[in-house]
């Protein structure tokens, strides 16, 4: 739909926005790690979910977490359009090491698995124009039981910026959680002190929550870029669901922490790997987008078909994930097993936000559902109205556009565990036809 518009007294230009937007980036980043990384959420590609811990590479050659299966990783996120699309960061996760750390007390790669060496992997993926993440545990023991950085901690932080890593996970180990708060933040302060920029992934909420424990979360996302807040995700639907569940449970004190810097992580991208549906795949993407999540991909890159790389690199979603106002969506509703998801985005007008709005089904009567609900009942209350677009419609280069008001009916249909998903982009300026605002008040918009 193509609409005439006129300038208005009160309109705000799009650079005063931009402005503001930029402007609540640099206020959060103050609030944040000091290491001016991760405004937006973090992306790339994560081996733990789909290889685990996978060592035997005789009987495994093309699954074995090895330096070729990186390698491989770093070629095929370049060679598919998933550096184009945003996704920088190619992540080695557990089981990298060797048993043992070397005569001199250093951490070493499993010489069989990596004989060039963890420096000479790093300067692969840099060559691939990549950054380079790399794992480790704050215990005496990674979590399959290789060497940790406890009582190494200055040691190793020197050694991860003389391999020139981009990018550190920390898992939680093999270690007493009444700690994490101070051993956390010391490791943090060692990577900082190396002066090489380095985004820092955290575990203790995961492991603290499952003790119920209080966590301070205020500390985390000073010393922090992200931090993993339950348990691993397993490539299921269920799994996906739970973690959902659990972020809307905890998502008014959550919520509040995330921005510019700092970012609730509900784990890995599950699209492309085996338990997904294809519905159920494009509900994840806006399910994480919405979250203000980490798009971190953990599949074989070689065989993600057709269908779930286009979900993947949804550039419209993409951007609604990378939003720079970095503000966290929340379930706002739950109607006939129907859930409702909204973020706030830019465009702002007059302080009245753009929105992500995501209809998610958790129905289970196997047949495509009709819902009804009007804008304003979402929050969406803006007089002069809103621009639509549904994000998974086809063509995605060239979505249909309609126009809508607070009173508009909005008319879904979604597949079971599937997704509708919109952006509500804010008017910033007045319809020249006043005749279009009085047929919306009482008008429909469907989505499929």
């Amino acid at each position: 739909m193509y609409l005439k518009i006129m300038p208005t007294p009160d309109t705000m230009p799009n650079s005063i926005a931009a402005t503001v937007a930029a402007l609540a980036v640099l206020l959060h980043g103050v609030t944040g790690l000091d290491n001016g990384l991760a405004l937006t959420p973090p992306m790339g590609w994560l081996a733990w979910q789909r290889y685990r811990c996978i060592t035997d590479c005789e009987t495994y050659p093309d699954e074995c977490v090895s330096e070729k299966l990186f390698m491989n990783a770093a070629d095929l996120l370049v060679s598919e359009g998933y550096a184009d699309a945003g996704y920088q960061y190619l992540i080695v996760d557990d089981c990298w090491l060797a048993k043992n750390r070397s005569a001199d007390g250093k951490l070493e790669a499993d010489k069989t698995r990596f004989p060039s060496g963890i420096k000479a992997l790093a300067d692969y993926v840099h060559s691939k124009g990549l950054k380079f993440g790399l794992y480790q545990d704050w215990g005496e023991k990674t979590c399959a039981g290789y060497p940790g950085v406890r009582g190494n901690e200055e040691k190793d932080a020197k050694q991860f910026a003389e391999w020139e890593v981009d990018y550190v996970k920390l898992d939680g180990c093999y270690s007493n959680v009444r700690d994490m708060d101070r051993g956390y933040v010391e490791f943090g302060k060692h990577l900082n002190s190396t002066g090489r920029p380095m985004v820092y992934s955290c575990s203790w909420p995961a492991y603290q929550e499952e003790k119920g424990m209080r966590i301070n979360y205020a500390l985390m996302a000073e010393h922090c870029n992200l931090w993993r807040n339950y348990g691993d995700i397993d490539d299921s639907w269920s799994s996906v669901t739970s973690i959902t569940d659990y972020f809307a449970l905890k998502q008014e004190f959550w919520a509040q922490y995330a921005g510019p810097g700092h970012w609730n992580d509900p784990d890995m991208l599950l699209i492309g790997n085996f338990g997904l549906s294809f519905d159920q795949s494009k509900s994840q993407m806006a399910l994480w987008a919405v979250l203000a999540a980490p798009l971190l991909m953990s599949n074989n890159l070689t065989g993600v078909r057709p269908e779930f790389k286009e979900i993947l690199q949804n550039k419209e979603i993409i951007k609604i994930n990378q939003d720079a106002l970095g503000i966290q969506g929340t379930r706002v509703f739950r109607d006939k097993s129907i859930e409702i998801w909204t973020r706030p985005i830019e465009p702002v007008h007059h302080g009245n936000y753009s929105y992500a709005v995501a209809f998610v089904s958790r129905r289970e009567d196997g047949a495509p559902f009709p819902y009804k609900i009007t804008l304003e009942d979402l929050g969406l209350k803006y007089h002069f109205g809103y621009t639509i677009k549904n994000l998974f419609d086809k063509p995605t280069s060239n979505l249909t556009t309609h126009f809508a008001l607070p009173r508009t009916t909005l008319h879904v249909r979604i597949i079971p565990s599937g997704v509708v998903f919109l952006r509500c982009n804010v008017l910033t300026a007045k319809l020249q036809e006043d005749n279009i605002y009085n047929d919306a008040l009482n008008r429909t918009v469907t989505f499929k």
